[in-house]
């Protein structure tokens, strides 16, 4: 791609576009700056993935502006319009449904509604379940009677002028045929609206005063429909989760995710309760911060059909150069302040939206691998991928593990179709190397296995281990050199199995003979696997370190205590576990398990020094 001379971009506020040789938009920004942000794409040491873009593009365009406000909404509108690949956006990991009244009708009807949201509906939610709203909503119609049918049953009737079973069973009020007029009927509609932004006292209130009328002129069997009424408001409220004391009005934002995607979790409080909920995922196609990530939720979540609140909560707040806060105003009509809760219950509601970020995030990954289709797809994406004569069926992924040279690990995890096989997993404590030497450790990690190998199948196939299933794929995680030893160990063993190292860009695959990494396209189900494989190797590498590791601590301690032996020292690692937690307790607590003086000098040891 040529690069624009800097005298002909505006030192000016605007948005810019990068397009392919097909005239296609790959990116969308924006820059207070024209001239700066634009010539920074073409300096070195480019992130990967502005490299990539930068590579997959052909020239470059700008607009002009006359506001960072207006940037952002040119932005937003642009990214809307073009959809460009290199361009993170929220997306639903799936379709939420809504309850919408459709406030544009004379009658408005009451219904459940999924996908983009339409002019002249108001919306409430979004639901975890349909099914809750469709609960919620008969709980309500008994006392808010307000249609639920289609325009074309509400036809039907009008022209036989006969109210539907709907009608009969208490549940409408029947505007098709005039049984109520439209100041009672859009008292209805206001009523069930303000009950779904989370407030019923009002109409509680007005129920319980008609129940009481109704006493009063010993009309019983009337109240007792009223009070009916009053318990099912109560009850439909109470399916509202309170988290504030005081009737506050916000969303909640929290994020957790990886280098390849973000899951994102909002919760809509409205009156001191939770009156929806929404999940979703983004794809990291750029090279964005935390910050920048949140920017992009503020972008994508709001718009004219759904503004925001006055307040939003987040982990961390968008980059301070741009004015999202004005830009939340705008699409409000009135002041939206963005804010980081530090302490207290708002801080806490944070902590339970980050977990319930993260539980879908596994789940949302969960579902990728559960799904055979999903499975065989990925496999078949990574054989594309990676030019392998067959999909790979069993693939091995190795890790090494290290601080400073000590207590050097590595890992084997094992994928076999697409599913980890747990039991297949072994870690290896390294032997031969002395120092920090990634290379050599993958190469006695790789000569183990593979020895393992050749000699299981020497021996009878009833008494073979698990070692004696060859691999369809060795993974390694690293570059060319740990890739070349676990080369000469196979080629050493006479073995034909392909190899792929994986750098720490997860972009970046490695194969031998190979001299450049090969670049797997985002969209491509291969770089999932990949991730997952490589996840799995270094978590199981890491933690078989810190096992290590802390044992040692724990013998180092109890070896310079006089009077604990083997005994003793079994007794105080069943009891206490670890090091910080016999630090954390007393003399007393040490006693319980060794004589008193021996736990006297325990704890002297233990706060003297590591």
């Amino acid at each position: 791609m040529k690069r624009p001379a800097p005298a002909e971009i505006p030192d000016a506020v605007g948005a810019y576009l990068f397009r392919n040789a097909h005239g296609q938009v790959t990116y969308v920004g924006k820059a207070k700056s024209l001239r700066k942000r634009v010539s920074s794409y073409f300096l070195r040491d480019l992130p990967p993935r502005t490299q990539a873009m930068i590579e997959a593009s052909d020239q470059v365009e700008w607009i002009v502006v006359d506001s960072e406000v207006a940037a952002l909404f040119l932005e937003y509108s642009l990214i809307k319009e073009h959809l460009p690949r290199f361009n993170i956006r929220l997306r639903d990991d799936k379709s939420y449904p809504y309850l919408a009244i459709t406030r544009s009708d004379q009658w408005p009807r009451a219904r459940v509604m999924r996908g983009s949201k339409k002019k002249g509906n108001q919306y409430f939610g979004p639901f975890a379940h349909a099914y809750a709203i469709r609960n919620t909503l008969d709980l309500l119609l008994k006392s808010l009677p307000i249609r639920t049918c289609s325009d074309t049953v509400f036809r039907r009737h009008q022209l036989k002028d006969r109210p539907c079973i709907e009608y009969e069973i208490e549940r409408c009020s029947a505007p098709c045929v005039g049984f109520v007029d439209e100041e009672t009927y859009a008292e209805y509609v206001d009523s069930l609206a303000q009950i779904l932004q989370g407030s019923a006292g009002d109409l509680i209130a007005r129920l319980e005063q008609r129940m009481r009328d109704a006493s009063e002129v010993l009309e019983y069997e009337r109240a007792a429909r009223i009070r009916d009424q009053v318990d099912d408001v109560r009850r439909a409220v109470a399916r509202q989760e309170i988290v504030t004391d005081r009737p506050e009005e916000f969303d909640l934002i929290a994020t957790h995710g990886d280098d390849l995607e973000v899951s994102v979790q909002v919760f809509k409080v409205r009156n001191g309760r939770i009156v929806g909920r929404l999940g979703s995922i983004i794809d990291r196609v750029e090279d964005v911060t935390p910050e920048q990530v949140m920017a992009t939720v503020l972008r994508d979540l709001y718009d004219v059909s759904s503004p925001p609140p006055r307040q939003v909560l987040m982990e961390v707040l968008p980059p301070d150069d741009e004015p999202w806060a004005d830009l939340l105003t705008r699409r409000r009509g009135s002041r939206v302040t963005l804010k980081v809760p530090q302490r207290g219950a708002k801080r806490r509601l944070i902590e339970t939206a980050r977990t319930n970020a993260a539980e879908a995030f596994v789940r949302h990954r969960l579902r990728r691998q559960s799904d055979h289709n999903a499975r065989a797809k990925d496999l078949r994406s990574l054989q594309t991928a990676l030019a392998l004569p067959e999909p790979p069926l069993r693939i091995e992924a190795y890790d090494i593990s290290t601080i400073q040279g000590r207590h050097t690990v590595g890992s084997m995890v094992v994928l076999e179709d697409g599913l980890p096989r747990r039991s297949h997993y072994r870690r290896f404590r390294i032997r031969t190397v002395p120092g920090q030497d990634d290379f050599s450790s993958m190469e006695e990690v790789i000569r183990r296995r593979f020895n393992a190998y050749l000699q299981d199948l020497e021996k009878p196939v009833s008494e073979r281990g698990k070692f004696a299933y060859p691999p369809s794929l060795v993974l390694i995680d690293g570059g060319p050199g740990q890739i070349g030893r676990a080369v000469e160990v196979l080629n050493r063993f006479d073995l034909d199995i392909p190899v792929a190292g994986l750098a720490k860009r997860m972009e970046e695959v490695f194969v031998p003979g190979r001299p450049e990494p090969i670049v797997i396209p985002r969209d491509q189900p291969a770089l999932h696997l990949l991730q997952r494989v490589r996840d799995e190797a270094h978590r199981f590498a890491v933690m078989y370190h810190r096992q290590l590791r802390g044992k040692r601590m724990i013998d180092s301690i109890l070896d310079d205590v006089y009077g604990i032996g083997p005994v003793r020292k079994k007794a105080l690692i069943r009891e206490f576990g670890s090091v910080k937690q016999m630090r954390n307790a007393d003399v007393e607590q040490l006693a319980r398990v060794v004589p008193a003086g021996v736990a006297e000098s325990l704890y002297a040891r233990l706060h003297d020094g590591p």
